[in-house]
């Protein structure tokens, strides 16, 4: 499964990259399963209070991946 992965905000700076392709042999993937394989990979990220998108829509932890989907974390916003 190939993905491709957008962070935004301090996402980015945890990242160190505001995009990369992600590579997964596992079969099936939820969104919920990336981000465990991501925390492995980069124990500095943190996902607590992000949104993640899927194509363009907000989907919940449980959102099977598809290969070639385009995953975006958002971070929360504040200020005023």
């Amino acid at each position: 499964m190939q993905l491709s992965l957008l962070y935004f905000a301090a996402l980015r700076d945890l990242a160190q990259s505001s995009e990369e392709t992600f590579h997964s042999a596992a079969g099936q993937l939820t969104v919920a399963g990336l981000c465990a394989e991501l925390l492995r990979k980069r124990p500095t990220l943190s996902f607590d209070g992000v949104r993640v998108a899927v194509n363009e829509e907000f989907v919940d932890p449980d959102f099977a991946l598809s290969s070639g989907d385009v995953v975006a974390f958002i971070p929360p916003v504040s200020g005023g």
